[in-house]
């Protein structure tokens, strides 16, 4: 297979499969929290880092609280605004590639959760925080990432274009 075909197949593959692991995770962990947990309850009871079953019928950090239909539509474009974009040559770089598989497991993981339960399971309690799950970890990384992109590295990449 030529060089350049195989690697689109691979950034390909690390795509879906980072969404596919960041999704499985995130189900894992919250049916365990779900399974072995009462809502409200935390382990330790206090202290820095806990782990606390909450549930949340909000978006992000529990916003638009009252809005589930608002959520599930935005959930939905979203979804479908990474796979389209994964398919552009801009975004054919594997950092981007890693970064859209966080988010699509992220937004995955959570939209299950809202079809299944109406809300979505939170358990990462670090006390000064609004308490998270593993799939909001995934998106605030997968943003992150895609911004350090955006900002750093394509204006490096066109830096050295024009230098060429």
């Amino acid at each position: 297979m030529p060089e350049a075909p195989r690697q689109g197949l691979i950034k390909g593959m690390a795509f879906f499969l980072i969404a596919l692991i960041v999704l499985a995770l995130d189900q894992v962990s919250k049916f365990l929290i779900r399974a072995n947990m009462s809502p409200g309850q935390s382990i330790p009871e206090d202290g820095l880092f806990r782990i606390t079953y909450v549930t949340n019928i909000g978006g992000v950090f529990g916003i638009l609280s009252n809005q589930a239909f608002l959520i599930l539509l935005t959930t939905a474009v979203g979804i479908a605004a990474i796979l389209l974009y994964s398919r552009y040559p801009i975004f054919n770089r594997m950092l981007v590639k890693i970064s859209l598989g966080l988010l699509l497991g992220g937004a995955l993981g959570n939209l299950i959760d809202r079809l299944s339960f109406g809300w979505v399971v939170d358990f990462i309690d670090l006390g000064f925080w609004p308490v998270f799950n593993l799939a909001d970890s995934a998106i605030v990384l997968g943003v992150t990432l895609l911004f350090y992109y955006f900002i750093f590295l394509v204006r490096k990449e066109e830096r050295l274009k024009e230098n060429e």
